[in-house]
């Protein structure tokens, strides 16, 4: 019923772009990294997927390990070939009657062809081994201008670089209550005219089915002008909040999950930024409050920001304990 009253009172929004159908929902809408939490299906898996998208957003480690096996594979394929027309078209090198070491020759060939190094101690001498050759240096030239465009997007593309609170927490606000976030950037950047916008995704009961709405949430400040210490979103649990007169248990039921979208302007890529996650009730706290996270320094001449703090906080009474306290005391 707390839901349902809220809904009443309180405007919902319909272009989130997240259907409303909380029967068809799998899990948390968006994903902590902010990416939407779905598989698509219906068209085959190389035209539902970038391929240059995917490998720009992959992480490092993948990234590489994604060329060194595209070069291993490359050469592998052209030795194999090297193999089949025979290395007796590849002069140069230590005549030999093992499989092994021919192989390895057309191997190393190869690599030295496709990186078009061209050593000079192995040369092709036949037309076929010739042919073969100039196919793999052109695949060569090709496969390089790529990967080396790859690596210089990966390297300039603008990322805001903020890291979130693990939780979001319910803490003394005022006279009542207000729900809270955390962040902060954890590079060198510097972030500027930072804007927040959070929406509330609560499931309510309607005409006898579950179904979501969304509510854009106030906050106490939505935009600062410089993100150099950490930022704090507050939303205040009052009169005006979809969630207002929630205790713990309605908060749990109604599955709420919050989407948080920041956009800042990065004076280092002269460009605008963005970074979103979301948080659903399993990463609630009730009951806290964030801990300071930055102290000046012991000379007094800088401020230390300890970004592995962002999600520490303490436990605290709100206000309905401590009044439930005092009336059992009493």
């Amino acid at each position: 019923m707390m839901a349902l009253r809220a809904d009443r009172k309180h405007k919902h929004v319909d272009n989130t772009g997240f259907g409303s159908n909380s029967a068809i929902e799998g899990g948390r809408l968006t994903n902590k990294d902010g990416s939407p939490n779905m598989r698509k299906t219906g068209v085959p898996i190389l035209e539902r997927i970038s391929v240059y998208h995917s490998l720009l957003r992959m992480s490092m480690w993948k990234f590489g390990l994604m060329i060194v096996l595209f070069y291993t594979a490359v050469n592998l394929l052209f030795a194999s070939i090297y193999l089949a027309v025979g290395v007796d078209q590849l002069s140069g090198g230590e005549p030999t009657n093992s499989l092994f070491d021919q192989f390895m020759r057309a191997f190393f060939f190869s690599s030295q062809t496709l990186t078009t190094v061209g050593y000079g101690h192995v040369a092709p001498t036949g037309l076929l081994t010739n042919f073969v050759a100039s196919t793999e240096s052109f695949l060569g030239i090709l496969a390089f201008a790529v990967v080396t465009g790859l690596i210089y997007g990966r390297f300039t593309r603008p990322r805001a670089y903020i890291t979130f609170s693990h939780n979001m927490i319910i803490a003394p606000y005022k006279e009542g209550r207000a729900l809270m976030i955390r962040l902060a950037t954890y590079k060198n950047n510097h972030l500027t005219d930072a804007e927040a916008i959070v929406t509330a995704a609560i499931h309510v009961e309607e005409n006898g089915k579950m179904v979501t709405k969304f509510y854009p949430l106030t906050l106490e400040i939505n935009k600062i002008n410089s993100l150099a210490l950490s930022w704090t979103l507050v939303h205040y649990l009052n009169e005006d909040s979809p969630m207002y007169g929630y205790s713990e248990k309605d908060l749990r039921d109604s599955k709420l999950e919050l989407i948080v979208n920041i956009k800042a302007f990065d004076d280092h890529f002269s460009n605008t930024v963005q970074q979103r996650t979301s948080y659903t009730v399993n990463e609630l706290i009730y009951g806290a409050k964030f801990t300071p996270m930055f102290e000046r320094s012991e000379s007094g001449g800088t401020t230390i920001l300890k970004i592995d703090k962002v999600n520490t906080y303490e436990r605290v009474k709100l206000a309905e304990e401590l009044t439930g306290s005092l009336a059992a005391n009493a």
